[in-house]
């Protein structure tokens, strides 16, 4: 349309005659001379009209096909082969919108060519960095083989090592967890770690009771333990020297209840994400006086496991730096989710529930 009211001005008609109608009928030969219907190998002279960009697009008829697939194919194709020569290959002609369009397709070329060398140094770097990590894990790998090796430990403890340092590495990557944590700002760190487990520790009815500036000191006392498939996490008699709260995999509990040093029975359970066990430690938080307590449940991962600890030490100096701690309040969720506490009550009651089975029986028997 451009070429044809271009001709029709050097001509001096009307370019409103150009549209069909019936007042519109006239001889316009002058148009097919002035913008002929090039071919591909055609070659422009002074007289024709400068195509610019689109010129291609006249010389293959894309522009007379109704196929839509044809025309969006050949626009992909077009833009494609413009951002990857950085818009070289664009002629434009002397029209404004065409020179601003090349000097945009060149810009956005250039800028995503710049992006792509930014990403791929960036992942040679990191695969660079990967490479030294991973030279650096075989080497202990191979310090630890020498070193079961001269203990001349048995393949199946061997075996579990391996298992250990691969799920290890798996998790970590060579990076040790407590060093990241530690170079850290205290800032950081605690809104790390408050993402990281206060949910967790708001599953525990005692510190439900507590406010937010103990909640973060406990939070900066966890610490990220890894339990590999088949372990046993606790054993039942052990002494209670931390708290964990798992935060992926499952684990299985196995519960002794005993009444006055006898066994009374056992039964099992399974613990998930966002559970928690090892609550002995509060009751004994509450009189550190007391000795520490032992384990009443032996604990195996029934899968690979990721948990935070709360080791003994580290409750107890949260403890002692709050007054809060030892609120008539908590005391209460303490003696209320306390094992130990429970496990006394139900030997009391089966014990005064036998007695009372046992005085009825024998006036039964002397009526």
């Amino acid at each position: 349309m451009r070429c044809w009211r271009s001709a029709c001005k050097r001509h001096k008609c009307n370019s409103n005659y150009l549209y069909c109608g019936k007042d519109h009928v006239k001889n316009y030969g002058f148009l097919k001379t002035s913008c002929p219907l090039l071919e591909r190998n055609d070659i422009k002279d002074s007289t024709n009209f400068d195509f610019g960009i689109f010129l291609d697009a006249l010389q293959i008829r894309i522009l007379e096909t109704r196929d839509f697939r044809q025309k969006i194919l050949y626009c992909s194709l077009w833009g494609l082969q413009s951002l990857s020569s950085l818009g070289q290959g664009l002629k434009a002609s002397t029209f404004y919108g065409e020179i601003l369009f090349a000097d945009f397709v060149a810009v956005i070329g250039l800028v995503l060519f710049a992006l792509l060398i930014g990403n791929m140094q960036k992942y040679l770097q990191s695969l660079s960095n990967l490479t030294h990590r991973m030279e650096e894990m075989k080497e202990k790998w191979r310090e630890a083989e020498d070193l079961m090796s001269h203990m001349s430990l048995p393949d199946a403890l061997r075996q579990r090592v391996r298992r250990d340092k691969q799920y290890k590495w798996k998790i970590t990557l060579g990076v040790e967890l407590d060093t990241f944590f530690r170079d850290l700002p205290q800032d950081l760190r605690r809104d790390i770690k408050r993402h990281l487990c206060l949910t967790l520790l708001k599953r525990v009815p005692v510190f439900k009771q507590m406010d937010d500036i103990l909640l973060d000191a406990v939070c900066d006392r966890l610490k990220q333990v890894l339990y590999t498939q088949n372990s046993f996490i606790v054993r039942r008699g052990e002494p209670a020297s931390e708290m964990l709260f798992i935060t992926r995999g499952e684990v299985e509990v196995e519960r002794y209840i005993t009444d006055e040093g006898t066994f009374a029975y056992f039964n099992a359970r399974n613990l998930k994400a966002g559970d928690y066990f090892g609550e002995e430690l509060l009751t004994w938080v509450s009189d550190p006086r007391s000795q520490l307590p032992f384990y009443t449940r032996t604990v195996q991962a029934l899968t690979d496991v990721q948990a935070f600890a709360l080791v003994a030490d580290d409750l107890l100096f949260v403890a002692s730096q709050f007054s809060s701690f030892h609120s008539r309040r908590v005391q209460y969720a303490f003696r209320f989710c306390s094992q130990q506490w429970r496990t006394w009550a139900a030997c009391y009651i089966q014990t005064a529930w036998r007695t009372h089975c046992k005085r009825k029986r024998e006036k039964m028997y002397n009526a």
